[in-house]
């Protein structure tokens, strides 16, 4: 799953391509990814993770320097973008390579991108100094359209969009989560109840998960081996966020897990 997105996000940090974007709706696995590349990251690389970045730009140079080990209370903003920069020297000739992760990108005030930018121009005559990917909902891609961020805009190398689950993938992955977690059983959910889990969720994983996993809490309270679809029209209905007007049925999800 987003195995794709995994790769690509690997070829790219490991070529050093400098500024890496992804973006995807809400639910699309944007942090379950960025967790992913934190924990991939071989040793050579220094992360400095931000994970809300609703910061000022000193803000955020001093989240960076406070991630690098440099604690610099009082210093301004050009002070500390360049103690900054001789930190980033000092692993570079250590041979060690620094990469910025900031999740939930979108969050970002523009004059704190526009900050960004002053960071991705540390560099030597050979390569760039801090690499940096950031992850997103798709409002920041209208932000970085701003006429203000063009030259920010220009700086991305590559950039990636989380699509949700089509097709058998809503399966593969409800099999690769449950195989993650310990089962060799066989299949839990018949076909009709995955075609409406797949349709309920809009092959949004996260809407997945949790509709996956109350079902599955409606066929235990029932000591039922196989999950239906009236056990996933059950979990829907007990999910405000999936519109359960289309099924013409309410059950309660308390009643039939025995709550």
């Amino acid at each position: 799953w987003h195995a794709e997105a995994s790769t690509v996000l690997d070829i790219c940090i490991n070529q050093g391509e400098g500024f890496l974007k992804i973006v995807g709706e809400v639910g699309t696995g944007k942090t379950m990814l960025c967790r992913r590349l934190l924990a991939s990251l071989e040793s050579e690389f220094v992360p400095i993770y931000i994970p809300n970045p609703y910061l000022s730009p000193e803000g955020l140079f001093h989240a960076i320097a406070y991630e690098l080990g440099i604690h610099l209370n009082q210093a301004n903003s050009h002070i500390v973008l360049k103690v900054i920069e001789e930190e980033l020297v000092q692993l570079a000739v250590l041979g060690q390579k620094a990469i910025l992760i900031v999740d939930e990108a979108q969050s970002m005030p523009a004059e704190t991108l526009e900050a960004l930018r002053l960071v991705t121009n540390l560099e030597t005559e050979k390569f760039k100094l801090l690499q940096v990917v950031l992850f997103g909902q798709p409002e920041l891609d209208i932000i970085l359209q701003q006429p203000g961020l063009r030259q920010l805009l220009q700086r991305v190398t590559f950039s990636y969009q989380l699509k949700p689950l089509i097709g058998n993938e809503v399966k593969d992955y409800v099999t690769h989560r449950l195989v993650t977690a310990g089962y060799r059983g066989p299949e839990l959910f018949d076909k009709k109840a995955m075609d409406v889990l797949a349709s309920a969720s809009k092959g949004i994983p996260r809407l997945v998960n949790i509709l996956a996993h109350k079902s599955m809490m409606c066929a235990f309270g029932k000591r039922e081996k196989k999950i239906t679809k009236s056990f996933v029209f059950v979990a829907i209905d007990d999910t405000e966020s999936v519109s359960r007007s289309r099924w013409g049925f309410s059950t309660s999800y308390k009643k039939v897990v025995g709550l």
